[in-house]
């Protein structure tokens, strides 16, 4: 197709788009409000029943479409209902809600075609060659995209961001920030499950009456008269039951929920106050200006609040919030965003503070740029072992970008201004980082400016630059790496992009520091490819979840020229599961499978924390199905055998990552010149420049007391002091060595020299043994 009849098409889907539309609003502001919801919110409720049927699931090939198409509807309800004042005359009329769900599908279907008509001739752009595929999916998630949060995370999300401005939602609200996110939580339950509850409570009213009934010698009028004047109460829950169930009493969040009056009404719309979103003019009520819904997620029916789409309850709640309450107060501006720094700052390590244990948390450092020389300010830089984090945090809301298909360059602007801001603080840190061996980092008191810590990039193996959003900037944040200026820094550390809603799901899926850790190392590596997709950070968590190394999988896919795009899809699915049902807090959380004697050694590392445990677990985190059982064999089987011989070790190669393991009989002292000799002797053995080594105090009867690991020192020639070395390398090289290379039978130990806390660690790291594995 050429480019006159690209127009063309886009100029007539346009002009579609907007006649269906129209005609939607007619219908939805025909029907009684109250009526159309429970409608609606039925069809849900009965694709949800058969989804528990086997039979069904097997039927269905998009399980997902109806959902999708009643929450595009749900959207478009709203709009008309904040747009038109309610009627004289209005009738329910059920052929005429069924039109209603063909023109949404319709509707959804022309805004499809329209972003592929308006972004194929796109040659170049923002995002270089692939701006045009971008484009394209920018405008179609602009248009399907709503609620890709859970929803049971309501309440801690709205805890978390909300807290710094408590004292003021008091004073203006009459709550505090705890009630608020309460509300938020109600509101996304009434939703979830509010269907479910309804019936129960019918049920159990049904149950009640009919009790009732057998002790009376009355007609079943007079039965049912006498058993509500008896039971006013039951009689008003099972009238509440039947509004959640058939009239969209569910998105009542007056009556669901506690939050105030004053509040419900700043996020709500009265009817017809709406005036932008039909007025005359291009793309006039079609899904690609903004909803109303993003704007206020609320509407007021009668003397009630109704959350009428409940995911831009969720996805516009918080923005409309805060607005509003600057609104309200616009003398708090300043300290607002003063305080809105200092929260989103501080969330990476707030959150995830049990994945970062022991970390050295430095806030707002200030350093001397090399080139410019002038002094530079980072948000949040974080230490832990071998592992170093630096947050750049935006506290503005993601949801502001304006829409695609109005001004793409304007939306992909705003992309630039969120991304590359933090990008550039992160750039200009780490060329800091490798100014000098060692550098100085400062604070700012009182005016001046004070050294609080040195640096050093050589004692950091992973290190990743990260921009920090407080609300999802799905899929953009994914999509960030696509941006020509996003190189990885130091041509070795890609830049990663998260959101405060990505880090609640992070801290419970990856709750130790070695997995969290070993997960960063693997998504930093995908951020660092082009051309291959994932839409967010659930999928790229799922992926991992399944299959450890995905990076490397998605790197053997991209070989060759051959793919302008890999895309990944439904890979969250996993991680999804994870957050369904009632119970989902007391079942486990997905997690990667280790044989148990190798999760005793992971769960060792951690307990013991000993420098460069981060290492070790990483290179064992490495391993495919197959090695990790290889190596849980190998330390099963040498274990046992500790009531015989104080210590035995091994050797585990492959991959280029050989990893040495001694396993120490628990009581006895580690003669460490001994670890070392035979560490260095089996790196020769199998050829490995760099390898890991761990040590671990192991009861026969398979207690891990403690694990550490240590830096194996490889010769690169032969002297007469290592002479030794070499010929115990060239031994267990000899074929007719077993994998397991470990200690001849009945070695002594030998007397142990008793290590000093200032004398250097014989584990080779540099630092005192006090400050090292002496701790």
């Amino acid at each position: 197709m050429n480019d006159k009849k690209r127009k063309e098409a886009a100029a007539s889907l346009l002009k579609d788009m907007e006649a269906t539309s129209a005609r939607m609003r007619d219908l939805i502001v025909a029907i009684p409000p109250h009526d159309l919801l429970g409608y609606i919110y039925a069809q849900r409720l009965m694709k949800a029943m058969a989804d528990q049927s086997a039979e069904e699931q097997c039927q269905a090939d998009t399980p997902d479409d109806l959902i999708n198409e009643i929450q595009f509807l749900l959207e478009y309800v709203h709009a008309a209902l904040a747009s038109d004042a309610a009627p004289a005359d209005m009738t329910f009329d059920e052929a005429k809600c069924a039109e209603l769900f063909e023109l949404g599908r319709k509707l959804r279907e022309q805004a499809m075609f329209f972003a592929m008509a308006t972004s194929a001739d796109t040659k170049n752009g923002i995002f270089g060659p692939d701006t045009a595929d971008i484009e394209f999916r920018a405008k179609s998630i602009w248009v399907v995209l709503r609620g890709y949060r859970y929803q049971v995370l309501e309440g801690e999300f709205y805890r978390y961001v909300l807290a710094p401005h408590n004292d003021v939602l008091k004073e203006v609200y009459g709550v505090g920030a705890a009630f608020i996110a309460e509300g938020f939580q109600a509101m996304a339950d009434a939703t979830r499950s509010g269907h479910a509850e309804a019936t129960m409570e019918m049920m159990k009213q049904f149950e009640a009456a009919q009790a009732f009934s057998v002790a009376q010698d009355k007609t079943q009028d007079e039965i049912m008269e006498a058993w509500v004047a008896a039971n006013a109460e039951q009689a008003k829950a099972a009238g509440l039951a039947m509004d959640d169930m058939f009239r969209g009493g569910i998105a009542n969040v007056s009556r669901h929920t506690k939050l105030p009056p004053t509040l419900l009404a700043d996020l709500a719309y009265q009817r017809g106050e709406e005036t932008e979103f039909f007025a005359t003019g291009d793309f006039a009520g079609t899904p690609y200006r903004t909803l109303p819904a993003r704007k206020k997620p609320l509407i007021q029916l009668g003397s009630d609040y109704y959350a009428v789409d409940p995911c831009f309850a969720r996805d516009a709640g918080y923005r409309a919030l805060l607005y509003n309450l600057l609104q309200r107060k616009p003398d708090y501006k300043k300290a607002f965003e003063d305080r809105q720094k200092t929260m989103s700052e501080a969330a990476f390590a707030d959150i995830l503070a049990a994945q970062l244990p022991g970390a050295t948390v430095l806030q707002e450092i200030y350093y001397k740029d090399p080139t410019s020389k002038q002094w530079s300010e980072n948000d949040t830089l974080i230490l832990i072992d071998d592992v170093l984090f630096l947050v750049e945090a935006k506290a503005g809301a993601a949801a502001t970008i304006a829409s695609p298909a109005l001004d793409f360059g304007r939306h992909a602007q705003s992309v630039q201004d969120l991304v590359l801001k933090a990008y550039k603080q992160c750039e200009r840190f780490f060329n800091y980082l490798n100014s000098a061996d060692e550098v100085c980092l400062y604070r700012l008191v009182g005016g001046k400016f004070e050294e609080c810590g040195r640096v050093r990039r050589s004692d950091y193996r992973l290190m990743v630059p990260i921009g920090l959003t407080v609300e999802s900037f799905s899929p953009f944040s994914a999509y960030c790496k696509e941006l020509p200026q996003v190189e990885p820094l130091l041509g070795r550390h890609a830049f990663v992009s998260l959101s405060i809603d990505d880090l609640f799901v992070l801290k419970r899926i990856l709750p130790t520091p070695g997995e969290f850790a070993h997960y960063m190392e693997v998504r930093q590596a995908v951020a660092g490819m082009r051309k291959a997709h994932l839409f967010d950070e659930l999928d790229h968590l799922g992926a991992y979840l399944k299959k450890n190394r995905f990076d490397q999988e998605i790197a053997e896919q991209l070989k060759g020229d051959k793919l302008n795009m890999l895309i990944w899809d439904g890979m969250s699915d996993i991680v999804d599961k994870a957050f369904e049902g009632e119970d989902w807090e007391t079942r486990p959380f997905p997690t990667q499978n280790f044989p148990e004697e190798l999760q005793k050694l992971l769960d060792a590392l951690d307990v013991t924390r000993a420098h460069g445990w981060l290492s070790a677990e990483g290179q064992i985190r490495d391993l495919g199905e197959d090695g990790r059982k290889n190596l849980a064999k190998m330390l099963f089987d040498l274990r046992q055998t500790l009531n015989q011989y104080p210590a035995r070790y091994f050797v585990l190669a492959g991959d280029g990552k050989p990893l040495f393991v001694w396993l120490q009989q628990h009581g006895q002292q580690i003669d460490w010149s001994k670890v070392n000799e035979k560490a260095s002797a089996a790196s020769l053995a199998v050829e490995g420049s760099h390898m890991v080594g761990v040590v671990a105090a192991v009861s026969s009867d398979g207690t891990y007391h403690q694990a550490q690991s240590f830096s194996v020192r490889v010769p690169t020639e032969r002297t007469e002091e290592n002479s030794s070395i070499y010929e115990d390398a060239a031994r267990m090289a000899h074929p007719t060595r077993a994998v397991n290379l470990k200690q001849p039978e009945n070695a002594p130990l030998g007397k142990i020299k008793k290590l000093g806390r200032n004398d250097p660690c014989p584990c080779g790291s540099g630092a005192k043994f006090k400050r090292c594995h002496g701790r």
